[in-house]
């Protein structure tokens, strides 16, 4: 697309501030405004629309065109099951309005994760929301795809998820964590690293680091960043923390001017290589999917904050399924200075629990890392994606 057209579309042509239905429309609008013109200064026809797969609007373009759509579920395939399954969870929602510990047992591959575990603002329908409308129709427009991916390794879910996905749509590929890299970094490439995270990593005793942030979009309350920097204080705990300035001001008085030789804070990191570095010994995480897998990668256990969408399920299966993690050691999932230092102190203090975890990560990284190789399962799925992008019917 060219700069001149790229440049022309604003605000107002995306309908921002205006009506759902009149948004929806307008970025359809855009969309197939920008497939003619990408068609027509490029002399080419798409074949093929991959998209992020809750841009459902692409389903309908691809079948106006009649082309392939392929769609990518970025999030756990346990939360793409509570989203096809929304009737059978707000029945049992409805049914147990005082209870949360219920499992999701009439859902195939579900049998381990509870109602707590959902985010049910996004699974509970209403009309006026544009965003939970377009939650609820999920199930009926994902399944009109060519082929769905998933975000994901075939041999970490239950095989009675994964099978379940398989008769609900066309075609289904796991073509493994997107953001991981198994690979340590090539020598001649210098990383990205304005914070000078890599560097500081480097004068650390190995495995004694806590790194900690919970993502570039959702937060902890200024109450559990509070509790976890008093907690990291008391411990003596060697930190590396992402946190934009502005959260700051929720650190104890003082906190950084007395931890200025023991931690460092960044506005941002190269996650995955701080990760993979010998000196990071535990993660405090909000749990996304894409942040589990790179935790895995660099062998690195958990301390898990969930937020929201599937965090909840990914800390469950990361603390109870996989035994690489545990939960914040807090009422109701949230974050407290006492429950903190005993969740450090599992994990870095050198006692059963975290050397447990740490063999079971390091083994689930061993299988991960067969399973995303040219011959494992999601190496070959993605060259089946490769094939269907690239060939005309």
């Amino acid at each position: 697309m060219s700069s001149e057209r790229s440049s022309s579309i604003t605000v107002n042509d995306v309908g921002v501030g205006k009506s759902p239905k009149h948004f929806l429309e307008s970025v359809t609008s855009n969309y197939k405004s920008t497939i003619g013109l990408t068609e027509q200064e490029s002399g080419l026809k798409v074949g093929c629309l991959l998209t992020d797969a809750f841009m459902l609007f692409a389903c309908e373009i691809a079948e106006a065109m009649n082309i392939k759509w392929v769609p990518f579920w970025v999030l756990a395939p346990h939360s793409l099951s509570g989203f096809l399954y929304v009737d059978v969870i707000s029945s049992s929602m409805s049914m147990t309005t005082s209870r949360v510990d219920i499992r999701l047992s009439a859902i195939p591959g579900l049998s381990e994760i509870y109602l707590e575990d959902l985010d049910k603002k996004h699974l509970l329908w209403r009309e006026e929301s544009l965003m939970s409308a377009m939650f609820y129709s999920i199930r009926h427009v994902l399944p009109r795809a060519t082929v769905l991916l998933l975000n994901s390794f075939e041999e970490v879910n239950p095989r009675e998820l994964v099978e379940d996905l398989k008769l609900k749509f066309k075609g289904l590929l796991h073509i493994g964590c997107q953001t991981v890299s198994f690979q340590p970094p090539s020598p001649e490439v210098e990383p990205e690293d304005e914070s000078c995270c890599l560097s500081w990593l480097n004068n650390q005793e190995p495995k004694t680091v806590a790194y900690i942030c919970f993502g570039s979009i959702a937060n902890i309350s200024p109450e559990e960043i509070h509790a976890v920097a008093a907690a990291l204080e008391e411990t003596r705990t060697p930190f590396l923390w992402s946190l934009k300035e502005d959260f700051h001001t929720h650190f104890p008085p003082g906190f950084q001017e007395r931890t200025e030789h023991q931690g460092k804070v960044v506005p941002w990191a190269p996650q995955s290589l701080v990760l993979g570095h010998a000196a990071c010994g535990v993660y405090v995480t909000h749990c996304g999917y894409n942040s589990v897998f790179e935790s895995i990668a660099g062998q690195v256990p958990m301390i898990c904050r969930p937020i929201w969408a599937d965090n909840m399920m990914n800390g469950r299966m990361v603390e109870e399924l996989w035994g690489i993690g545990v939960k914040v050691d807090g009422a109701k999932g949230v974050i407290t200075a006492e429950g903190m230092e005993r969740c450090l102190r599992m994990v870095l203090g050198g006692g059963e629990e975290g050397r447990v975890m740490r063999e079971r990560i390091a083994a689930f990284r061993e299988k991960l890392a067969a399973t995303a190789a040219e011959e494992g399962s999601a190496g070959k799925d993605f060259r089946s994606l490769l094939d269907i992008i690239t060939s005309y019917d």
